[in-house]
């Protein structure tokens, strides 16, 4: 069975659902902006598969929960059904990771460990018998208040047909989104870590390292000595961690520059 990996995702639109536009205040976009919390716990519980709770988690090997601990799991003959329970602190099993594949701004295709795409037939039974991705491999994440249904090319809703007498198998049939059709995915990427990676990534680089090394690097940057002899200020770093707790950093540095006369852009 050939490994698995990545994806992303959209919004939650229930059908027959009216949505008023509205102006964001401030305090609404800075929560946009705020990161959600991490659910470590939760995650433990589920063998470090962590919940995805926003689009921009979906990327790497993802897992399709729809029972506690039940995952969807793709059999050799291309149909799928949901898994039996797992113990708490267990994770999906192979079977049961996709790979996620972004197919446009708003769609994402599935790839099961047999190297085929997910799809909905007649029956409206999702099976992975596809080579490639076209239009009938697509799916909408749908997002809302906290909750997540995966709307398929058929634009209906994934569930689990409970009323098949055989098998548990995955199927998109209802148009519209009911609590029978609300899902988990998850990812084994710990977000939190890939927050401060991304939050690493933004800090120049003149001020990694200590204070001090961010000073020198600095006067590197915008010495005006014609002997590129170094000068620096002798005063202790204790005012740039003041300045840097306060968010005055380059102020300060450029405050210490001045006094040693080694800044161009200092008259």
């Amino acid at each position: 069975m050939s490994e698995y990996s990545g994806i992303k995702m959209g919004k939650l639109k229930l059908k027959g659902e009216k949505r008023k536009k509205h102006k964001k205040s401030k305090s609404e976009k800075s929560e946009d902006k705020s990161e959600s919390k991490v659910d470590f716990e939760d995650a433990t519980l589920h063998g470090e598969w962590f919940l995805v709770q926003k689009p921009e988690q979906i990327t790497g090997s993802i897992c399709i929960e729809f029972g506690p601990h039940q995952y969807v799991r793709a059999l050799d003959n291309g149909l799928l059904i949901l898994g039996a329970p797992h113990s708490p602190g267990e994770g999906p099993d192979q079977e049961e990771i996709f790979v996620a594949i972004r197919a446009s701004s708003n769609q994402f295709a599935l790839k099961t460990g047999y190297n085929k795409y997910l799809s909905v037939d007649g029956r409206h039974r999702v099976v992975g018998h596809s080579d490639a991705v076209g239009e009938k491999e697509q799916f909408d994440p749908v997002f809302q208040d906290g909750k997540l249904a995966i709307m398929g090319p058929n634009q209906c809703f994934l569930s689990i047909d409970e009323d098949n007498d055989e098998l548990p198998y995955l199927i998109s049939h209802n148009t519209k989104a009911t609590s029978n059709e609300m899902v988990k995915l998850r990812t084994n990427i710990n977000p939190e870590l890939t927050r401060i990676e991304r939050l690493k990534s933004q800090i120049p680089d003149e001020e990694k390292g200590s204070l001090r090394d961010c000073e020198i690097n600095y006067v590197r940057k915008y010495q005006s000595f014609q002997d590129k002899k170094m000068r620096l200020n002798s005063d202790s770093t204790d005012t740039l961690q003041k300045a840097k707790g306060k968010g005055k950093l380059h102020e300060e540095l450029l405050d210490r520059r001045s006094k040693m006369k080694s800044d161009k852009f200092c008259k």
